[in-house]
């Protein structure tokens, strides 16, 4: 099977080579930032909105399978990364510390809704499960994900991390946007459902946005000079790493704990997965302004493109098992 870059890859490899080049600087970096807060805030409007209860409930019943994917998420995951950051103290050379940080940070986000749900139906999986858990996590890592990162942060000793202003963001950037939408899902509910590819779009075109600003700022704050070839390397060798120990341990638990095969293909998606929709929005927000910030969401990027490219080999193999089951 021969792998392609997608379309959106190529676009933000784009928006990273532009920003190398041609970096949005002074009162046009500037003015983009405010796009960025603006369109993010949006972006959590929309989702709020589109946010079904229905969904919700048809899945919320497998409480069992719930709490497994949570912990795995919010539990397991960022104890696997705490050690990585560890590596930025032994060995600066191959990983700056605001690289580890973004490790840290990749371990506390939460699911990706639409490839999890994706890659579980793709499989043939427990789908209501999926879409409650996933959507779930999104909810519930706003809330989640500065607190863990916080937790680990402080366990990694790293005192730079304003915490204070980043929740006021949180709640003022994501929480409020995210409710008020949710309170207008009678409204544009409908709408949304109806153009869910445009919606789509709005949701890379931010993510893009984002991309150019953070690496504009990052490239003016130093970043290829500080960021040797190594460390991407590294970067990428880890991702892989521990999406591999993730998927381990993940059926291990799902098969010890008596689940179906389908459950399990849910498990291994929704658990695995890590949101470069909201990781990215939420980064802007909770670490704004700091110039190593395209360092930090490294590790967002590079293992969002491994889950997607395993995700996919591993659909079908659940396919073909599921399939020949029933």
């Amino acid at each position: 099977m021969r792998f392609r870059p997608d379309t959106f890859t190529l676009l933000l490899l784009g928006a990273i080579a532009l920003a190398s080049f041609l970096p949005a600087t002074g009162t046009a970096g500037n003015a983009l930032a405010t796009a960025g807060t603006v369109a993010v805030a949006l972006l959590f409007f929309f989702h709020g909105a589109a946010l079904s209860r229905e969904q919700i409930v048809a899945g919320a019943s497998h409480w069992q399978l719930h709490i497994l994917i949570t912990a795995l998420t919010f539990g397991f995951f960022p104890l696997i990364v705490l050690p990585i950051n560890g590596i930025s103290s032994l060995a600066p050379s191959w990983m700056p510390a605001d690289l580890g940080l973004g490790f840290l940070y990749l371990g506390v986000l939460p699911s990706a809704v639409s490839s999890s749900i994706a890659y579980t139906a793709v499989a043939r999986g427990n789908v209501p499960a999926a879409i409650c858990s996933a959507a779930a996590s999104n909810v519930f890592g706003m809330m989640l994900t500065p607190f863990l990162l916080l937790l680990l942060v402080s366990s990694a000793g790293d005192g730079n991390f304003a915490v204070g202003e980043a929740l006021k963001d949180i709640v003022l950037q994501l929480l409020l946007p995210f409710g008020i939408g949710h309170a207008m899902r009678p409204l544009i509910g409908g709408y949304l459902a109806r153009n869910e590819n445009l919606m789509t779009r709005y949701d890379k075109g931010v993510i893009w946005l984002i991309v150019y600003s953070a690496f504009s700022h990052s490239v003016e704050s130093g970043l290829w000079q500080n960021l040797p070839v190594r460390a991407i390397v590294l970067t990428i060798v880890l991702c892989i790493g521990l999406l591999a120990v993730f998927m381990f341990f993940a059926r291990f638990l799902v098969r010890r704990f008596g689940f179906s095969l389908e459950d399990e293909a849910a498990v291994v998606f929704c658990g695995s997965k890590k949101s470069l929709a909201s990781g990215l929005p939420m980064a802007k927000v909770l670490f704004s302004g700091h110039p190593g910030f395209g360092m930090i969401v490294l590790p967002i990027m590079c293992y969002n493109q491994v889950q997607i490219i395993v995700g996919a080999v591993l659909a079908e193999k659940y396919r073909d098992r599921i399939t020949t089951l029933r």
